[in-house]
């Protein structure tokens, strides 16, 4: 079987179309079409059925789609094997990330690790925690950077670096002059958490046990699923949070939002670099992770 073919089906299968499909190779429809029609003729069966909205693969199109994803990847193994070999590193690593690593520490590392290799192509998907932590089981993307130890026996993790989670209130609160504020005044504030499977909130909820409280307690009025559209919130008076520190640098520097310690209640937890346990990795993610030791020594 002719591997552009394969490569080709795949998109179709993929995209569900093949006008998607031949943009996204960057080829014509026309040649889309011959690439599947040579591929069904070789088989000698149809691999997709064209209908008015949609190309839906047959029995034999679902049959061979696993088969042609594991001689395109066993291609790529092979490329990467001999480029590894000759001390070339290239090819498309696709990293996951929590919004506080995937916003504001990965950027420049990954900016850094592209100077190093200038033909290596990396995509950047962000997610909670709990997501980066399913892609990374599933197989979706090559290595994950997530805010907590995801304690998954199908995972190894390695501790990165410390983040610290500070209070943040509106520039215009009674606090904002202050240096601290304790947590018995924090129970009588208007608070925004993120949600539920992000690796700051569980960070959160650990420190509040230790000193036998909950966000239960707490007058939680919001729950935002990311730290920009918290960070907002905070800026338009609704409300205060804890937060990373790395994220709110540049806002507590101009004066946008203000930082007070909580003198009877320490946030902190490391990130941690997240790979499936079983899965071989390549040498592109290999190269990625060793440079991510040498950025964040242990």
């Amino acid at each position: 079987m002719d591997l552009r073919q394969l490569e080709v089906f795949a998109g179709v299968y993929e995209l569900r179309s093949f006008s998607r499909t031949a943009s996204a190779l960057r080829l014509t429809q026309s040649t889309v079409s011959e690439h599947v029609r040579l591929l069904e003729e070789e088989l000698g069966t149809r691999l997709f059925d064209r209908l008015s909205r949609e190309t839906v693969p047959t029995r034999a199109g679902e049959l061979l789609y696993g088969y042609a994803r594991q001689m395109l990847a066993l291609r790529s193994q092979a490329r990467q094997v001999v480029d590894d070999f000759l001390g070339h590193v290239t090819g498309t690593l696709v990293i996951g990330a929590s919004t506080i690593p995937g916003e504001y520490v990965l950027p420049a590392v990954i900016g850094r690790f592209r100077e190093r290799h200038p033909r290596v192509a990396i995509t950047l998907q962000i997610s909670d925690t709990r997501g980066i932590v399913q892609a990374v089981l599933d197989g979706l993307v090559d290595a994950g950077v997530v805010g907590a130890d995801p304690g998954n026996r199908g995972l190894e993790a390695r501790a990165l670096m410390p983040d610290e989670l500070v209070l943040v209130v509106p520039p215009n609160h009674p606090w904002s002059g202050r240096s601290e504020a304790s947590l018995i005044e924090l129970q009588g504030e208007p608070l925004i958490v993120r949600e539920a499977g992000s690796g700051s909130r569980q960070a959160l909820e650990r420190a509040l046990d230790t000193t036998g409280l909950s966000l239960a307690e707490m007058q939680v009025i919001a729950e935002m699923g990311s730290t920009g559209a918290i960070k907002q919130a905070v800026k338009a008076g609704v409300g205060v949070s804890v937060m990373s520190s790395r994220a709110v640098d540049d806002e507590c520097r101009h004066g946008l939002i203000a930082r007070v310690r909580l003198k009877d209640l320490s946030v902190t937890r490391h990130f941690y670099v997240v790979t499936h346990a079983s899965r071989s990795r390549s040498p592109l993610c290999r190269a990625f992770l060793d440079f991510l030791a040498t950025e964040f020594p242990s």
